[in-house]
């Protein structure tokens, strides 16, 4: 025999149905700092491998290089003319420079009363 005890049956089921979801919260903010720590390590190990790749890639250039100074000849004397500034007889060397004084246009003009001044 069943006995309707009225509303402290539907009471006791909300409660304790309450206290379910609390826990599950509980749970959750628990472990909310190890999982924002987990996604910050996931996305700096994704930007090491991108800094990883790049590494990589320049050292095969940088061994190619080497490899190409080593063997040709041609490209070890290039590249002793271009840095060094050394000619063959005969040859002209003609260098271009940065100008001494930067343009007008490379940095903004000021006006002491009004403020910045507009581009022509």
């Amino acid at each position: 025999m069943k006995v309707d005890l009225g509303i402290w049956t539907k009471l006791t089921r909300l409660v304790i149905f309450l206290l379910f979801v609390a826990g599950l919260l509980g749970v959750g903010v628990w472990y909310l700092p190890l999982i924002q720590t987990n996604e910050r390590m996931r996305k700096r190990i994704v930007d090491l491998d991108a800094q990883t790749q790049k590494a990589e890639e320049t050292r095969k250039q940088l061994l190619s290089s080497i490899q190409a100074l080593g063997s040709d000849q041609k490209a070890m004397e290039r590249l002793i003319r271009e840095r060094l500034g050394y000619a063959r007889t005969g040859e002209t060397v003609i260098r271009f420079e940065a100008p001494a004084t930067p343009s007008p246009y490379a940095t903004p003009r000021t006006n002491t009363l009004r403020g910045p001044v507009p581009r022509p």
